[in-house]
């Protein structure tokens, strides 16, 4: 089992996004669940970026909205980086 690690900024940015979109939370928080449980479920359609966000990986929450993360593999840890639409985290 992974362990989610919320930073401050992350924290902030979650809280900005969730102030506009309300209607999201519940699959929001059945992904999160997902994602510690089993990170490579396909429900969450993982997959690794590149360009300037090499080395994070991205996780949809539904066709709109996508969740970036970083994984420390050794110490399983999932840091979630950013939150938001195709448009706003690529």
């Amino acid at each position: 089992m992974y362990k989610l690690i919320i930073t401050e900024s992350y924290q902030k940015r979650a809280k900005k996004f969730f102030a506009k979109h309300q209607e999201i939370l519940k699959q929001y928080e059945k992904v999160l669940k997902i994602l510690c449980l089993n990170p490579q479920h396909p429900s969450l359609r993982l997959h690794k970026l590149s360009g300037r966000l090499a080395g994070l990986s991205s996780i949809s929450i539904n066709i709109s909205y996508r969740l970036i993360v970083h994984f420390v593999i050794n110490d399983d840890q999932i840091i979630p980086i950013d939150i938001g639409s195709h448009d706003e985290v690529y």
